[in-house]
């Protein structure tokens, strides 16, 4: 009886997953590509005009090696520097963070020092204290946050600022991605995140599932107030971005957009260790047990199901050969199917098909990863995260 319920729950698992996937490259490729009615750099006599007055929020820790690089290259973007203001958010770091923002003395950059705020609680997270009390001090209409070790590219605020204005999108989710991968397992990283933006851009399309990336987003300070800020999701440690987005999509599903533009794409960089990987995934599977949408849950459970039926079936295929070995070929081969059209479409898009190179060797990671971090997370309830031991 088990091998015959092993057998179809492995037909049906495969199935889904092979649903999910033609799904996401239906509604990625019926998402259209987002141009502005005039690339900046041309004539912009008779284009598009900026209007929108912006805040940008970085809430930071520790990140004295990466804060300035991230500074520059927004203040070296195309937006018309009176259009906006820039508000770091120190977070109680231990480094010289806080004095190196100071130090660089501009109109238009602002510094937060949370502790004249808040005190510092064990296992108490305050990235979203620090966005919230920065978005109570924000002069612009549209709120757009990035990470402090993020590298933004020219255009990236006037894509954002010209898809709100012409769009009437009022909260707009945005492309990150990594970027200079070392070793195969920063590779594999960022040929992993490709495709969430992938299913990211396809969710918000097809209005089937809501996700996002506070490194690359935006959204109308009055829309934030409006749906209760971070009211009923500020006891989770993360969310301050995918949670927020599924509060505005119940109440504001044709608020919603997605900018769609590889120009638009924010880049930050690999986790350098297996443990630092870890530790990042949980913290995104922390805020998981908080998802209100239900096919967002589905998916994310058939997915780990999926993964780990294939590990059992190549458990099973060593003591029943038949049929079970068939069923792990099946397995296997519809899931390298459809992630390699789908990566590869993905990868094409934002001008990295190099990491395609690696997609054998990340099938066999993927599983385990997969697999592994889902075990992980309903087990180990605390991880570290910039510095702090967490929960």
């Amino acid at each position: 009886m088990f091998l015959q319920v092993q057998l179809y729950s492995a037909i049906a698992l495969t199935l889904l997953y092979a649903y999910f996937f033609v799904l996401y490259l239906k509604h990625w490729k019926a998402l259209p590509i987002y141009e502005m009615a005039i690339q900046s750099g041309r004539n912009t006599e008779g284009g598009y005009q900026p209007h929108t007055f912006v805040s940008i929020l970085i809430p930071v820790r520790d990140e004295k090696d990466t804060i300035i690089p991230c500074l520059h290259s927004i203040l070296s973007g195309s937006y018309p520097s009176h259009l906006y203001e820039i508000i770091v958010i120190d977070d109680h770091s231990t480094d010289n963070t806080g004095q190196l923002v100071r130090a660089l003395n501009l109109p238009n950059i602002h510094i937060i020092e949370l502790k004249n705020h808040v005190q510092v609680i064990k296992n108490q997270p305050f990235k979203k204290k620090a966005i919230a009390l920065a978005i109570e001090q924000a002069k612009g209409k549209l709120i757009v946050t990035t990470d402090g070790d993020c590298l933004v590219p020219k255009d990236w605020l006037t894509y954002i600022a010209s898809f709100y204005e012409t769009k009437g999108k009022r909260f707009i989710a945005a492309p990150v991605c990594f970027h200079e991968e070392g070793s195969f397992f920063e590779k594999f990283q960022s040929l992993d995140y490709i495709g969430m933006m992938g299913i990211t851009g396809a969710g918000v399309q097809g209005r089937f599932t809501h996700m996002c990336n506070g490194a690359n987003l935006a959204y109308e300070k009055k829309l934030f107030y409006e749906v209760g800020g971070f009211q009923d999701i500020d006891h989770v440690a993360s969310g301050d971005d995918v949670l927020l987005m599924q509060k505005v999509a119940k109440l504001y599903p044709d608020a919603l957009g997605y900018l769609k533009n590889p120009e638009a794409t924010v880049f930050t960089k690999a986790k350098p260790t297996i443990k630092d990987f870890v530790y990042q995934r949980l913290r995104w599977a922390s805020k998981s047990s908080s998802y209100t949408e239900f096919f967002t849950i589905f998916q994310l459970t058939c997915v780990f199901l999926f993964c780990l039926n294939i590990l059992i079936n190549i458990c099973l295929s060593i003591f029943y050969t038949i049929p079970f070995a068939y069923i792990v070929v099946f397995q296997v081969g519809i899931k390298y199917l459809m992630d390699y059209i789908f990566l590869h479409t993905m990868t094409r898009f934002f001008k990295r098909s190099d990491l395609m190179q690696i997609f054998v060797k990340a099938q066999i990671f993927h599983v385990l990863y997969i697999v592994g971090v889902g075990f992980l997370s309903n087990i180990k309830k605390t991880y570290v995260w910039k510095g702090r031991v967490t929960k």
